[in-house]
């Protein structure tokens, strides 16, 4: 078996560990990896559900694949991911020539019916069960979204100096307007051994940071003789390995996030002081429609708390703007938290409506289109107005970066600090994986611009360990 594949990504963190996770299934079997589709006998599509643009732009994908196989004939056409499962069927109906159809909780199969259908076996299909069959019991449908020891091939990596480690499959948090609990099944934690494990054979892979991944990662919680461990243990075990340098975690359900775990951050040195945990709206109603357990006010409490026990700590935050009956006083008050809490950033997205969610079955989704580009673009000169006064008070401070790539001009290198900024400066490539300290000379809202230098650590200027 020498055959090449290549795979196209599209959505989350969580679906780009999965790509790579996939390619190391497919190399283990004998597969070789191509650099573009035009190399490539199997092309597979992992893929997003979370907006209905995303699914588009991948039936387009695949319509433009139509007369492939003519000249391929032994080719294989695949789909993977959160739309695989949420379509299913319908898949093979819209786009007939495609081979393969595979879950996110069925991901160790992708080998095995890749080769069924090199064989002319016929199309192949394998989804976990629907969660909201209700003749299918909770158990049989936990079981359907296998759960798997996964391979970790470095040449699988973007960067061998980092990688991203599974700890939680899907999400029981039901927000009205998310798809998430459906297309990756209930939320379940890997054992704890068994993620320290895979991260020391990262580490001893070269892999200096980390970054955990859950849906509501902070609601971690596994059984080991007889105890609970939570994530502010798990991060404690993760702190003991030698060559991880960096831990980071994401995304965090606001409810989840416990006095122990903050003080974890503050205290061991590996965890850095970054917390991504999503608002999403400002207004209590709007939360109650979207099915938020907490208050505008619990989440303000939230962020003081972490503001208090993490000084120089970075929050970051998602918002989305037009929900069904946002009013614009509802919006104002996202507004007012976005100017209150000074996040590091925020990710704000228009509402797009998903068949098969809660706010799709209850809600119209009546904000004008126009509308809803106007907020999210006020909400965003809001933000960036915070991040540009953020960063200016940067210039002049020392910080520690993680040099992780280049920047966009030639002979510029780009790297992130504890707190996930970007500082781009001048310097040879050879600095890639490595740390270094940096002067800030300059900023942008998004960006800081630094020197290199000569001698002494990074200072605590710019929180925890240098920024």
């Amino acid at each position: 078996m020498n055959k090449k594949f290549h795979i196209v990504t599209t959505g989350c963190q969580m679906n780009v560990l999965d790509s790579e996770l996939a390619a190391a299934l497919l190399i283990s079997r004998g597969y070789t990896k191509a650099e573009s589709q035009k190399e490539a006998e199997v092309i597979l599509f992992n893929t997003c559900s979370v907006r209905e643009h995303a699914e588009e732009k991948i039936y387009s994908a695949l319509g433009r694949l139509k007369h492939w196989k003519s000249h391929h004939p032994d080719g294989v056409i695949g789909v993977f991911g959160c739309m695989a499962q949420k379509d299913r069927w319908v898949i093979f109906r819209r786009a007939p020539h495609v081979d393969v159809v595979v879950g996110p909780g069925q991901l160790d199969r992708l080998p095995d019916l890749v080769e069924a259908a090199s064989m002319g076996e016929g199309p192949q299909m394998a989804v976990s069960i629907d969660r909201f069959r209700k003749r299918e019991s909770a158990g049989a449908v936990r079981e359907s979204f296998r759960q798997y020891d996964p391979i970790r091939l470095s040449e699988t990596r973007p960067r061998l100096f980092q990688a991203m480690v599974r700890i939680m499959f899907g999400c029981d948090r039901f927000c009205s307007y998310c798809i998430v609990p459906s297309v990756r099944g209930p939320e379940q934690s890997r054992p704890a051994d068994e993620i320290v494990r895979e991260i020391r054979t990262l580490a001893d892979q070269g892999c200096v940071e980390v970054t955990l991944l859950g849906q509501s990662v902070n609601l971690y919680k596994s059984q080991e003789g007889g105890k609970t461990v939570a994530l502010a243990d798990l991060l404690e075990r993760i702190d003991g390995i030698g060559g991880i340098r960096r831990v980071r975690f994401v995304s965090n359900y606001p409810t989840g996030m416990t006095d122990a775990l903050l003080q974890a951050v503050r205290d061991l040195p590996t965890a850095v002081p970054y917390l991504h945990v999503p608002a999403q709206h400002g207004a209590d109603s709007v939360l109650k429609r979207m099915n938020r357990h907490y208050t505008a006010a619990q989440y303000r409490e939230l962020t003081a708390r972490i503001y208090e026990t993490i000084p120089g700590a970075a929050i970051t935050s998602d918002f989305i703007v037009g929900f069904c009956g946002e009013t614009e006083e509802e919006f104002q008050e996202t507004v007012r938290l976005v100017r209150d809490t000074r996040f590091k950033n925020s990710f704000i997205f228009k509402y797009s409506e998903r068949s098969g969610t809660k706010s799709a079955e209850l809600f119209d989704d009546d904000v004008p289109d126009e509308v809803k580009r106007r907020r999210n673009n006020e909400l965003l000169a809001v933000q960036d107005a915070i991040s540009a006064e953020a960063h200016r008070a940067l210039v002049g401070r020392t910080v520690e970066i993680l040099v992780d790539g280049r920047g966009k001009k030639d002979g510029q290198l780009s790297g992130r600090t504890p707190t996930d900024r970007i500082v781009v400066f001048d310097g040879p490539d050879s600095l890639i994986g490595t740390f270094q300290t940096m002067e800030i000379v300059d900023s942008t809202p998004f960006t800081l611009f630094g020197q290199i230098k000569s001698s002494g650590d990074a200072g605590s200027d710019d929180g925890k360990r240098g920024g």
